[in-house]
């Protein structure tokens, strides 16, 4: 890719930099409230240019901060629920389902007083990104949409949700945050004070969208939704039919319990093909899933990823709509692997949901495990 692309890129796509929490955003576990109509956030980078290679140490360091404040909240048994080895086994303890406990690690938030939720928030928040809509926001509007389901159906809600520590936190070593429950899993992986892997990230919703009593509206992945259907929406007819995939899809490919099996042979339509515009609307596909990390090593990231836009392809299955069982679109390149699709509704089964997983062909798991 010529250098001028790349910069000008940097310049337009990569604004991201530390900056307050959207103002008017709340988390209550056991009962989450979250303001959707918060504040967008910006970020940027002095001059255009492009972020670190990792999270800075002071950012780090705040995430330890919360990690040990939490931790002396708890009792020993409850930390040694929390605190456990970063094993193979323990790291890929994750799942879209509602299964608790038998598909997990760690300590169960419904279990936590309310010091200890509030305190387990701060880890969380500490970890992941401050956009209105991704980061943080969006995995409390997650457990938000459980709450939804567990008022319909019985084995739901944000109680259900998981915490662990794989490792010890600290800015020397290596240790993972590990958190997630139905629809969410999140995997950070950190190593001697710098972010080594941001996933795999695993994230859906049902329903998809829908208003509170107090009539705040809420849809926590109509950004990833919104950025995949522009990427596919730029695409000519030809190009459309170099990019449909041969295969169909009623669920994403890699999600748990399919860690490092990517397809050896890239398919779809090549990314260098794209025009610079086309080629934009791509790497801004890929910024919501990459916005679960911190700011300064999503951007970081998402800096790794637009030098790769060459060697990247897109692709898609059933129809381009994203509004229908099996409607399906992927990105893979040498690093990111990003996979959407709709599915029939479970507790809603007149309307579809997402799942989508985000995974790293070399950072999984900080690249700690050979698969």
């Amino acid at each position: 890719m010529p250098e001028n692309k790349t910069h000008r890129r940097s310049k337009n796509r990569l604004k991201k930099a530390g900056a307050a929490f959207a103002a008017g955003t709340a988390l209550l576990f056991g009962a989450v409230y979250v303001n959707a109509n918060a504040a967008s956030v910006q970020r940027s980078t002095s001059s255009g240019e492009s972020a670190t290679t990792t999270a800075s140490s002071t950012a780090v360091s705040d995430v330890v901060d919360a990690a040990d404040a939490f931790l002396a909240t708890l009792d020993d048994d409850q930390q040694a629920e929390v605190l456990l080895d970063f094993t193979e086994a323990n790291a890929t303890a994750w799942s879209n389902l509602p299964c608790g406990s038998t598909c997990r690690v760690g300590i169960e938030l419904s279990t936590l007083s309310d010091e200890q939720l509030t305190a387990a928030k701060a880890v969380i928040e500490a970890a992941t990104g401050t956009g209105s809509g991704t980061g943080y926001d969006q995995v409390s509007q997650i457990l938000a949409a459980d709450d939804v389901l567990g008022e319909t159906a019985s084995g739901y809600g944000s109680g259900n949700y998981y915490l662990a520590f794989l490792g010890t936190p600290g800015t020397s070593g290596t240790w993972q945050l590990h958190f997630g429950g139905h629809h969410l899993a999140v995997n950070l992986t950190y190593k001697d004070g710098e972010v080594e892997g941001t996933t795999p990230f695993f994230i859906g919703v049902e329903p998809t969208s829908w208003t509170d009593d107090d009539g705040t509206s809420y849809a926590p992945l109509a950004g990833m939704y919104d950025g995949m259907k522009a990427m596919v929406d730029s695409l000519s007819d030809d190009e459309l039919a170099e990019a449909e995939l041969s295969e169909s899809y009623t669920d994403v490919l890699l999600g748990p319990d399919e860690d490092g099996d990517f397809p050896e042979t890239k398919e779809g339509l090549a990314v260098g093909e794209l025009t610079d515009d086309q080629q934009d609307l791509v790497l801004a596909a890929m910024e919501p899933w990459v916005d679960v990390a911190d700011d300064t090593t999503a951007a970081s990231v998402l800096s790794t990823y637009e030098s790769e836009l060459d060697e990247t392809y897109i692709s898609y299955s059933g129809s381009t709509d994203l509004d229908a069982q099996g409607d399906y679109v992927r990105i893979d390149g040498p690093g990111v692997w990003i996979e959407f699709v709709c599915q029939d509704g479970v507790i809603y089964q007149n309307q579809i949901h997402y799942h989508t997983v985000y995974r790293d062909h070399t950072t999984d798991y900080g690249g700690e495990f050979s698969f």
